[in-house]
C-alpha cells in the first residue's frame, strides 16, 4: 500500500471513531455504504462489544448489510423502526454548507431514504472529499434511473447542459444495477453553483428515481487527515 493511501485509510478510521461517539445504548443506527462507512461499521461493532450496547442497525445497501452481519451487528428495518436516531455515512464530495454528492457506490436512493428518516445525520470523510463547490474537478452526480428510461433520460440531461454516462460494471458487459433493480447515470455539470436548482430540475425528468445531490440532510461532518479532525456542524436542518 502506498504511503498516501495508508494516510487516507488512517483518516477514514479517525473519522469513524469520532462519529461512533454519538451512538448510545438502545439507538437505532443507519449504516451507510462505501469504504469510509465500512470503517464505521467495524468500529461500531467494537463499541457494541466493549460497552455491551443494545443497538439495532438499518443498512443502506446489501454490501453494508453483509458487513454488519459479519461483524455481529443486529439488523432491523424501517418497517419496524421508521425513525432512526443516528446515521453514519460517507460522501464523495462535501462543500462548506454540508451539501453533498453521494452515490459512487450506487446506494444513493436508499441512503437518501435513511437520511430523511434520521434525527442526526453524521457524514465522515477524508480531506480529499472537501470542496468549495460541488462538481469541482469534473466530479459527476450519480443519478438512479429506471432502465426503461435510460435513453430519454440521457437526452434530457444533455439538454440541460449535463454530460451523462451510463455506469458499466467492471469485468462483464452491461450497466451497474442497484439494489433497487435500476441503472446509474453519472452526469457531469462542472461546478454546481446552484445545487438546489439542479436537483429540482433533475427530479422533474420522468424515469429519474433519485439523484446523488444530498442537500440540507447533514447535521455534522467529520473531515479528517491522518493527524487532524475538522468538525463542521449544522445547528438544525433547514427546509
Amino acid at each position: 500500500m502506498k504511503p498516501e493511501n495508508t494516510q487516507l485509510e488512517q483518516a477514514k478510521q479517525k473519522a469513524a471513531q469520532e462519529a461512533i461517539k454519538h451512538i448510545k445504548n438502545n439507538h437505532i443506527v443507519g449504516l451507510g455504504s462505501g469504504s469510509t462507512a465500512a470503517y464505521a461499521i467495524k468500529t461500531l461493532s467494537q463499541k457494541i462489544r466493549n460497552e455491551k450496547l443494545n443497538i439495532l442497525a438499518i443498512p443502506t445497501s446489501y454490501q453494508a448489510f453483509l458487513l454488519a452481519v459479519k461483524h455481529g451487528i443486529t439488523i432491523t428495518t424501517l418497517e419496524e423502526h421508521p425513525t432512526i436516531d443516528v446515521t453514519i455515512d460517507g460522501a464523495d464530495q462535501i462543500d462548506p454548507h454540508l451539501n453533498l454528492i453521494k452515490g459512487m457506490g450506487a446506494a444513493l436512493t436508499r441512503e437518501k431514504i435513511v437520511a430523511s428518516a434520521t434525527k442526526q445525520n453524521i457524514i465522515i470523510a477524508d480531506h480529499t472529499k472537501k470542496v468549495q463547490t460541488l462538481g469541482e474537478n469534473n466530479h459527476p452526480v450519480p443519478i438512479e434511473v429506471i432502465p426503461f428510461a435510460l435513453t430519454p433520460v440521457n437526452r434530457k440531461i444533455q439538454q440541460i447542459g449535463g454530460n451523462p454516462t451510463i455506469r458499466e460494471t467492471k469485468g462483464k458487459l452491461g450497466p451497474v444495477i442497484t439494489d433497487n433493480g435500476n441503472a446509474i447515470i453519472d452526469a457531469t455539470f462542472g461546478p454546481i453553483n446552484n445545487p438546489k436548482k439542479l436537483e429540482q430540475t433533475l427530479k422533474t425528468i420522468p424515469g429519474i428515481v433519485e439523484t446523488g445531490l444530498f442537500l440540507n440532510t447533514t447535521n455534522i461532518a467529520y473531515i479528517t487527515t491522518n493527524t487532524t479532525t475538522e468538525k463542521i456542524e449544522r445547528k438544525q436542518k433547514t427546509t
